[in-house]
């Protein structure tokens, strides 16, 4: 039996979108976190009705409702770091991205209960995606990936300054076929928004680990910095001010950017098709 927390949407199409970070359900460990909004600071907000779209362009879904402070099921599993050198959290977080403590004190998972956490919400969400995969490419001989994701646009700690508005990961170029990379690239450079391509974020487990071109399985993550569709103040947040509550109004330019984007997507699967 699919898990409350657990969202899966079998589309028409060869496109699947994965919301690994929207979550925001704390599950049983609310009691041990310094601060219910600390611990939900860092979630991709809003992005499951940024792309809601999806649904009636035929895409697939796998969604967890579950907060990535639970567990960050686009982290790897064994602990080793997708940015050597660089900043970054942990398969369990202990800290936000500006650094601040997520746990009180001495309520640190410790390794038991992080082998816990993979068992109950890790391996079953990456069970369901793997599942669609299968299914998407069995049905018609490709698939494309699409991992969905946000982050404020100014975190000092993680990178420097503004963060471009559309950065395109493809683990530099390995998790997808060229002419895929070249066709979202293309796209954003259509729009009034800055994009890069493999900057700061070039994919996390998600995109690097299902992304297999050769079998023709094509993964991109997208990373939106928030004020591409949130009417975001750049800086530090206090719990006042953030999230940002959606406005259709405001995020409709970014929207109508991201169709494009995975009609793009869409455009390039058929290429790849059985005949």
């Amino acid at each position: 039996m699919k898990p409350a927390w657990l969202t899966v949407v079998e589309g028409t199409t060869p496109l699947i979108l994965s919301m690994p970070h929207t979550g925001t359900d704390l599950a049983d460990i609310e009691s041990k976190l310094a601060s219910p909004w600390i611990a939900r600071k860092d979630a991709d907000w809003w992005i499951d009705k940024l792309y809601d779209f999806g649904r009636d362009m035929g895409a697939s879904i796998v969604r967890t409702a579950l907060s990535r402070v639970v567990i960050d099921v686009n982290r790897d599993p064994t602990g080793v770091s997708l940015y050597p050198g660089q900043t970054t959290t942990e398969l369990c977080p202990t800290t936000t991205f500006d650094g601040e403590p997520l746990y009180k004190a001495g309520q640190v998972p410790s390794d038991a209960e992080i082998e816990d956490r993979r068992a109950r919400f890790y391996d079953p969400y990456h069970a369901a995606l793997r599942t669609e995969i299968a299914r998407v490419k069995a049905k018609h001989g490709v698939a494309v990936l699409y991992d969905c994701h946000s982050i404020r646009s100014v975190i000092p700690r993680l990178f420097e300054g503004h963060l471009p508005h559309f950065n395109i990961g493809t683990n530099s170029g390995k998790s997808c076929d060229r002419a895929l990379e070249d066709a979202v690239a293309a796209e954003c450079a259509k729009t009034d928004y800055s994009h890069v391509v493999n900057g700061r974020f070039k994919g996390g487990y998600i995109t690097r680990t299902y992304g297999q071109p050769a079998e023709n399985v094509h993964a991109i993550q997208m990373e939106l910095a928030c004020r591409g569709y949130l009417a975001e103040c750049a800086g530090p947040v206090a719990e006042s001010q953030w999230p940002i509550p959606y406005d259709p109004a405001f995020a409709a330019p970014m929207r109508a950017a991201l169709g494009k984007v995975l009609n793009a997507c869409l455009d390039f699967a058929k290429t790849k098709q059985r005949p």
